[in-house]
């Protein structure tokens, strides 16, 4: 059936973007800024005319859309505006970067260019591996040419996230792990917590559409009680304040439904018993040089009111974020015994704690202090990006820990102040000093008590550092240290040894190979490279050196090869020749695979295969721990499945209890369970503690609906508080 497409009515649809787009913009706009934008709009819409979306509709909302995030929900200026509306017209279209420097000068043609690179990779299905990880060090390198790149690259992804419901559920499932595992986390590092908060909510609601819409439904359904607990809480503290002469606004602000679904998983609880589903926020229109001490001023008021729980008080305002974030932060004993966050801050606090960087240059103040901790931080992953590791996703986790992570702030003896991600260790806080400080370090004093290299720091604390000119960098000083800083230091000191002790290692298995009569060839090395799990033929020589491969283990990998394939076979044929025709995998129907430990899915379970090297095709639950780390690094390896002749084939799966023990409480459990058709029960753990009990029941079940079924008559047993599915289940 042929889409007639109604010329007249898109026209009239991209001018009505294109008002919101200039009401966006009413903040910076003058009448040379309107001509800009208007310009950059017609050679966008000319460079598309013929492209549209998935969903149909011109390509060139896209463009429009990134450029309105950019001015409104961003507070970028003209100059991102127009480089937003241009994004994708050098990669997708005829127009090339001269064509932009010509019309619109080199400021612009550089950004593009920059955002260009960005984009210009391969589409991560048609390779093996996904080349996610060379996309995110490319959107690195920009970051000392030109923030705004990365900053509209966000909105790029934002409004990508908004418009996903007609991409294939493999794609939604790839971009939204992608966007989880890199982009969310980005945002929040660049102070962009609305965005951030958004892109975790929308990629929630792809990875996990169930637990996403029981949150939005509770959240929902409780709106009203929560408005009236939060006006009921309010009140004295609007009262107090009034009459103290504070100029303010409060609200209350629901946590978002992706940081309920975390807290819920982290704590095992159900949304009911997440208690700080909300805060309040006080907001103050103070005077710059007294924002610090109004703050400090509605604490005391507040805390007067309601009972502060010690614990809980973060001070962001003496000692800010490295993004930017101030703030005051409480939790105080509410009405009903209810614990409530209560969050205090000036309206520029809270405008850069939305819209992070961009504020700051709205509001022009950043201090000397802070422009020097964001030189640090771009200079950190400037060095960082000058010598990455072999390793792309190795560089991934290693930025996503250095630079995504909760920091501490600790001390040197002088009294001045470094910060270091949360897991740090003395060590590394050597090494932050100086590299020659960290190669020379014996030992360290904190707060003037002796503790080891690996001791892990907390914030506030001093730190001293011992060294000897006699000290050299150790091997295991990397199984401790946790900075790209300190490791990439500690590398470079061992990489010489290493190259001398390796080549001795290869001597000593050319040797091992002449004695047997084998020849050394690139496939023999791989296969012993893999067989004794190490990285590289490098790493291989060295362990033989180090004597931490022996002679006697080359012999037995030599007579236990043969063997140990035809085991390896057969297994594998036993343990998938059982499941052919229960699922169609990919364009070829029914082949062999294997069902993935790590989550155990059984029919009605949404499913994806994996392509493995050593284990075929391995078959995950899309919500799997293992999904986000396989489908935003390895889309390529990714394959379709789908359940299919399911009939009367029972499958593996277990729950787990706790409640309060009862005369009778594990026959009424077991009799519950042996009167559901079909469900066989495995094996039964119970343990009771001081009334307490937890248990665990594996049984053989059809699919997901004969399980939830189950689950919820065993939740009507009395004494029984919580049953949940298990996710890893032992075969």
């Amino acid at each position: 059936m042929e889409v007639v497409i109604d010329v007249e009515k898109e026209k009239q649809e991209i001018l009505k973007r294109y008002r919101g787009l200039l009401r966006a913009c009413k903040r910076t706009r003058d009448d040379h800024d309107k001509k800009l934008i208007r310009k950059a709009l017609t050679v966008a819409i000319n460079a598309h005319k013929e492209m549209r979306r998935k969903s149909g509709e011109p390509y060139i909302y896209h463009p429009i859309e990134v450029a309105r995030i950019v001015a409104d929900e961003i507070g970028l200026g003209t100059t991102s505006v127009v480089c937003a509306l241009l994004h994708d017209t050098v990669e997708d279209t005829y127009i090339t970067l001269d064509d932009i420097n010509r019309m619109f000068g080199d400021k612009v043609m550089k950004i593009v260019d920059g955002l260009t690179k960005i984009s210009s990779i391969a589409d991560p299905d048609d390779s093996k591996y996904s080349l996610q990880a060379e996309n995110f060090r490319r959107i690195l390198l920009t970051l000392s040419d030109d923030i705004r790149v990365i900053l509209i690259k966000l909105a790029d992804r934002l409004h990508n996230m908004r418009t996903m419901e007609f991409m294939p559920r493999h794609k939604q499932l790839k971009i939204a792990y992608e966007t989880l595992n890199i982009y969310a986390p980005l945002a929040h590092r660049l102070g962009l917590y609305a965005i951030k908060t958004e892109l975790e909510d929308l990629g929630l609601r792809y990875t996990e559409p169930e637990l996403y819409l029981s949150i939005e439904e509770n959240l929902a359904s409780t709106q009203k009680k929560r408005t009236r607990y939060i006006n009921k809480f309010s009140l004295p503290i609007i009262n107090v304040l009034t009459d103290k002469g504070f100029n303010f606004d409060i609200k209350g602000r629901t946590k978002s439904i992706f940081s309920i679904a975390q807290k819920m998983k982290k704590k095992e609880v159900n949304f009911d018993e997440v208690y700080d589903i909300f805060a309040i926020r006080i907001i103050l229109n103070s005077k710059p040089e007294d924002e610090k001490t109004d703050c400090w001023k509605v604490y005391s008021n507040v805390t007067d009111l309601y009972t502060p729980r010690p614990d809980r008080l973060r001070d962001w305002i003496s000692t800010p974020k490295g993004n930017g974030y101030e703030s005051l932060h409480t939790t105080v004993m509410g009405l009903d015994g209810k614990w409530v966050e209560v969050q205090i801050r000036t309206a520029r606090m809270d405008s850069i704690a939305e819209k992070g960087l961009a504020a700051h240059w709205k509001y022009k103040s950043m201090t000397a202090e802070q422009e020097t901790h964001l030189d640090t931080w771009i200079s950190k992953i400037t060095k960082m990006l000058e010598a990455p590791e072999n390793d792309a996703l190795e560089f991934i986790d290693d930025f996503k820990l250095n630079f995504f992570a909760d920091e501490i702030h600790v001390f040197t003896p002088a009294g001045d102040i470094k910060t270091l991600p949360k897991g740090a260790t003395t060590l590394d806080f050597a090494y932050e000093i100086h590299s020659r400080v960290g190669d020379q370090c014996i030992g360290a004093k904190v707060n003037h008590k002796l503790v080891p290299l690996s001791q892990e720091l907390q914030s506030g604390e001093q730190i001293e550092i011992i060294t000897s000119k006699k000290q050299t960098p150790k091997e295991e000083w990397l199984n401790f240290v946790v900075t790209a800083k300190a490791k990439s230091a500690i590398k470079d000191a061992l990489k010489e040894e290493h190259k001398k002790t390796a080549f001795d290692g290869k001597e000593i298995f050319k040797e091992w190979m002449q004695v047997i009569n084998e020849p050394i060839n690139t496939n023999i090395l791989g296969v012993m490279v893999k067989h004794f799990d190490l990285k590289s033929t490098f790493d291989f020589y060295l362990k033989i050196a180090l004597k931490e491969i022996t002679l006697e283990e080359f012999n037995n990998f030599f007579r236990q090869k043969e063997d140990k394939k035809n085991l390896e076979k057969l297994k594998r044929h036993k343990s998938k020749t059982d499941k052919i025709g229960m699922l169609n995998i990919g364009s070829e129907g029914n082949i062999k695979y294997t069902i993935a430990t790590c989550c155990n899915p059984i029919p009605g379970d949404e499913v994806f295969g994996f392509q493995t090297d050593d284990q075929g095709i391995l078959i995950h639950k899309t919500n799997c721990p293992n999904a986000m780390h396989l489908l935003s690094n390895f889309a390529g390896k990714s394959i379709k499945a789908q359940w299919t002749n399911t009939n009367n084939v029972a499958f593996l799966t277990g729950v787990e209890f706790v409640g309060i023990d009862d005369v009778g409480l594990v026959n009424k459990i077991t009799s519950v369970i042996s009167k559901e058709a079909g469900v066989n029960i495995k094996s039964i753990f119970f343990n009771s503690e001081d009334s307490f009990f937890e248990g665990k029941i594996m049984l053989y079940v059809t699919d997901t609906e004969q399980l939830k079924s189950l689950i919820e008559k065993l939740k009507q047993i009395n004494g029984v508080h919580k049953v949940n599915r298990l996710m890893e289940v032992a075969a």
